[in-house]
């Protein structure tokens, strides 16, 4: 039990990020994983930029593989990098994850992750928007990176928590925990005024 009572609901977690995982878990809730869903995550470039995340991760919940139960409390994310006037997701292969790391050095960016939670009664979303700054990366040090890290799975080529995190971040605006993908202090506030 923590200061959320949902002990009438069970919370889903539609995602198969480990990172988002690790930080539900710290707000001491017991929940499980699904993260099947019928979801193309497709969106309009033009959208701004603070509401993409959000649509897709309304329409993961949307999309969600099978009908909720009544005690259930589905939650889906996701998490999009903003340079300028490129929008980042996750990287195609190597050569994307440099292209990616290279734009991204030595200037501030825009982390959003969009949320949405969702019961068969009501759902309610929220955007979380975080800037980060990157020194100016040496070729080499994004190589060493992308080798040892293989950071495929994440929006903008990099995880705030890993080496690059450390040796390459030189401010933050925001959450930490919305860059690495799952704002959960405001998720916790959302939870409990659901």
């Amino acid at each position: 039990m923590t200061a959320v009572n949902l002990s009438e609901h069970r919370i889903i977690l539609g995602s198969a990020s480990p990172r988002r995982k690790e930080l539900l878990a710290g707000l001491d809730l017991e929940f499980t994983v699904d993260a099947e869903t019928n979801c193309d995550e497709k969106y309009d470039p033009a959208s701004r930029h603070d509401m993409i995340p959000l649509e897709i991760a309304k329409a993961k919940s949307k999309g969600f593989h099978r009908p909720l139960e009544d005690d259930e409390v589905l939650i889906t994310a996701d998490t999009m990098v903003f340079c300028g006037r490129d929008i980042m997701g996750k990287p195609k292969d190597r050569d994307d994850a440099v292209h990616m790391l290279r734009r991204l050095s030595g200037n501030t960016h825009t982390v959003v992750t969009g949320v949405y939670i969702r019961t068969n009664a009501k759902g309610q979303g929220f955007a979380c928007t975080s800037e980060v700054t990157f020194k100016k990366l040496e070729d080499s040090e994004i190589e060493y990176y992308i080798d040892r890290y293989r950071p495929y799975d994440k929006a903008g080529a990099y995880g705030i928590q890993e080496w690059i995190g450390y040796a390459g971040i030189t401010s933050i605006n925001g959450s930490y925990y919305n860059i690495m993908g799952l704002p959960v202090q405001r998720l916790y506030t959302a939870l409990k005024d659901f």
